[in-house]
């Protein structure tokens, strides 16, 4: 990538290789296409018909290698069954991934947004097929399509025939007879088309409406720490393949203890007789090579796996193997210091079984509006040094949206003497306050002029409550003047 000396999108640009002896066009950008140049035109060609046109060697191998680790950067963040799809494409097999983002599309639009933010323009798919995502994410007019279960023959029939992955050859002589789109060709008998033009039309046709598997071979690193194993004969039954992976699980840790490493991630692989491949993931809080931990999480996961007619070959992987540092327990040796439970092993089990994003732990952060006050943090995380005012106790329940309430108050400084919250009216019998805690003007220019102030109150009953007028009770640029309830003590 060329960064700030780019030149301008407006600008064609194409990229030269070699068809044969002769030079021509192997990719070009959006403006060269806009002024009429075609992939596979002769250089010479071109350059008469586009004055100022930009040419590049094609770096084959340069690209190749740029590919690859645009996947393994997909593998680490999204599914881990990733593979190159040349020359300018990647293939994910999303299933049991998309629900992490919130659904097919919302994944879609992150991809998109992380890889506009690297410098790629990127147009996304998710289809039953590999041939259908492929052929949707470079021919139809959207940027992120998302082809519900089913509908795949709808959307691929009028794409032209080169979405389906044909060698150029192969789609100029389909195009003589008047084969230009999918649908055309998908309508025509299948003996007449692999008389006249083979199997290949066929075979790709197959393949695009998902009437025959694609098996996504995914990406490696060559550092990343990996075991496998090939079956004589498939295997299915639950308890055979959790013999196996726990088998293959020591065998990594084998791998792992020998480079002194520890796995962060673990990615399990099931290749079916059927040309299918299922997969697993199982993520660790820290790193860690305990075979026997690591095998149980990997078990709990077969679940999930549909072994079909059976599996014949299993892959595990460990991508981004981290340092392992053990820690000497001083309590167990006999020093003063009491010793520390170990949570990974319990935070790595209940987030295999309840999501990633389900295990975390309350930290405090700096900010003095409540709401800002808390984040969700990984589970094993350290507390940090800052931590909320003590002069102020923070109510034991707090509400992540303040509730309105009626209230009658005497002066803006003072604690209303009732207030009504949830159709019950309240009054109050003790109160202290105000607490006044000003806008964050460095976040919006909204907050410049905005406070609020909080009291701590009590009614008759003895419960007490922490609310909150928004405003200082006079300058009407300061707030709403309403009040609302924050949160409850005890």
């Amino acid at each position: 990538m060329q960064g700030k000396a780019a030149p301008s999108p407006d600008i064609p640009v194409v990229m030269v290789g070699r068809v044969g002896r002769r030079r021509a066009i192997a990719h070009m950008n959006l403006a060269a296409a806009k002024a009429g140049l075609r992939l596979g035109q002769a250089v010479a060609h071109a350059t008469a018909m586009v004055p100022g046109l930009v040419l590049h060697d094609l770096d084959a191998a340069g690209d190749d290698a740029a590919l690859q680790r645009l996947a393994l950067w997909a593998q680490r963040l999204y599914s881990p069954t990733v593979a190159p799809d040349p020359p300018d494409g990647l293939v994910i097999d999303a299933t049991g991934c998309t629900h992490l983002f919130g659904g097919e599309e919302k994944m879609l639009v992150n991809i998109r947004q992380r890889l506009a933010k690297a410098g790629y323009t990127a147009t996304l798919a998710i289809a039953d097929s590999w041939g259908g995502a492929h052929a949707l994410a470079r021919y139809s007019r959207r940027s992120v399509f998302v082809v519900p279960p089913g509908a795949l023959g709808v959307q691929l029939r009028d794409l032209p025939v080169a979405a389906l992955r044909l060698p150029p050859d192969l789609v100029q002589a389909l195009a003589k007879p008047g084969f230009d789109t999918i649908g055309e060709l998908e309508a025509t008998a299948t003996g007449p088309l692999a008389h006249r033009f083979g199997l290949e039309p066929i075979r790709r046709l197959d393949q695009a409406f998902a009437r025959e598997r694609e098996p996504i071979e995914p990406v490696f690193a060559p550092e990343t720490p990996r075991a496998a194993k090939i079956f004589a004969e498939p295997i299915g039954a639950p308890e055979t393949m959790a013999r196996y992976l726990t088998e293959l699980t020591v065998e990594l840790c084998a791998t792992l203890e020998a480079l002194n490493l520890g796995a962060k991630s673990i990615d399990a692989w099931f290749y079916r007789v059927d040309n299918r491949i299922e997969s697993a993931r199982i993520g660790l809080s820290t790193p860690a090579r305990d075979a026997r931990r690591l095998a149980k999480l990997l078990c709990e996961k077969l679940e999930m796996v549909d072994p079909g007619f059976g599996v014949d070959k299993m892959v595990l992987a460990a991508p981004g193997a981290e340092p392992l540092a053990y820690r000497q327990d001083e309590a167990r040796l006999g020093g003063d210091k009491p010793a520390v439970a170990d949570l990974a092993g319990l935070i790595d089990t209940l987030a295999a079984r309840l999501g990633p994003d389900s295990v975390y732990r309350l930290a405090s952060a700096e900010s003095d509006i409540p709401e800002r006050s808390v984040r969700k943090a990984p589970a094993i995380e350290r507390p940090v040094a800052y931590s909320w005012p003590v002069d102020w106790p923070r109510p034991t329940r707090f509400f992540p949206r303040p509730e309105p309430i009626e209230t009658v108050a005497l002066l803006p400084d003072q604690p209303p003497a009732f207030f009504t919250w949830r159709g019950s009216r309240r009054r109050v019998r003790r109160a202290d306050g105000p607490e006044r805690v000003f806008g964050e003007w460095w976040r919006a220019d909204a907050e410049l002029a905005r406070s609020r102030d909080y009291f701590q109150v009590e009614d008759e009953g003895g419960q007490r409550y922490w609310i909150y007028r928004d405003g200082d009770g006079e300058d009407a640029a300061t707030g709403s003047q309403r009040w609302f309830m924050a949160g409850v003590f005890g």
